[in-house]
């Protein structure tokens, strides 16, 4: 048995390395596309409502998990907040940095490995009002280190608000399809997403953008995974949005893409609550 766990521990470190050199690979790239503003996901399905669940007061501390260019950081910064953001990738900590022009007293930054517990206690035990992850988690290797740290890390009473691609419809195991329907009076498209090996956690490259010099790794986890991991350590869940594109952007868009689904979730934003401490 404990062979097999040295053995997954290497498994799991090899290929948070991989993970790590294709984001690094990725950076700029990833900085040029997002910019200071971010593209529709972010602008439409993950900002606005990490604002609504975050519930943010001045002057709270809060820590941005897999901060990227500082996307999140910085616009959480400008709402009064200080704020430390966390991303294994130096070289998106490079472009954070750079990026980074207002607010400065208000921000830092670190490399730090989330799937490394360690690393993560070290940033000093009741330091955070609240953790927030834009969009990271299924780009993780491990998840269950960040969620045992927090509980240490945040305060009593803390939460984390984490948006994630929706397990259930836009992930590996899902495609887009349209399907031209007749009726008595018109043509029309119709837009579904099929689904297939849910329940299995996995693991696949995939691109993020076009021009991704290198893929990276997406890590599946149903729901029940990802929920679960949280709960077993004292979080609960206590608001969940499922947050879809507006109908009017799909006029503007030809083909086909998540504009098309205003009736089916990309994204889920969840907020956990942190009520005490499992030993």
């Amino acid at each position: 048995m404990r062979d097999n766990n040295k053995m997954t521990e290497i498994s799991i470190n090899s290929i948070n390395n991989q993970t790590r050199e294709a984001w690094n690979k990725t950076a700029q790239v990833w900085d040029e596309k997002m910019g200071d503003e971010g593209n529709d996901f972010h602008k439409y399905l993950v900002r606005p409502n990490i604002e609504k669940l975050l519930q943010l007061k001045p002057e709270q501390k809060i820590l941005d998990v897999g901060c990227g260019n500082g996307l999140t950081t910085r616009r959480l910064a400008s709402l009064g907040a200080n704020v430390l953001g966390i991303d294994f990738a130096s070289e998106m900590i490079n472009y954070a940095r750079q990026r980074t022009t207002k607010n400065q007293e208000l921000i830092e930054y670190q490399v730090v490995d989330a799937t490394n517990e360690t690393a993560l206690l070290k940033l000093g035990e009741s330091s955070f009002d609240a953790a927030v992850s834009a969009m990271a988690l299924m780009d993780m290797a491990e998840i269950e280190p960040l969620f045992r740290a927090l509980t240490k890390i945040l305060r009593l009473n803390g939460y984390f608000v984490f948006a994630v691609m929706h397990p259930c419809f836009n992930s590996m195991h899902s495609n887009m399809g349209a399907e031209l329907i007749e009726d008595e009076s018109n043509f029309y498209n119709e837009y579904f997403v099929k689904v297939k090996g849910y329940l299995k956690s996995s693991q696949k490259p995939g691109l993020a953008l076009e021009n991704q010099p290198q893929p990276h790794i997406y890590f599946h986890r149903p729901l029940h995974c990802l929920l679960n991991t949280a709960f077993q350590v004292g979080f609960v869940l206590d608001w969940l949005e499922e947050p879809a594109f507006p109908p009017e952007l799909a006029a503007k868009n030809i083909t086909i893409g998540w504009c098309k689904f205003s009736e089916i979730p990309p994204v889920i934003v969840a907020r956990l609550r942190f009520l005490e401490r499992v030993s």
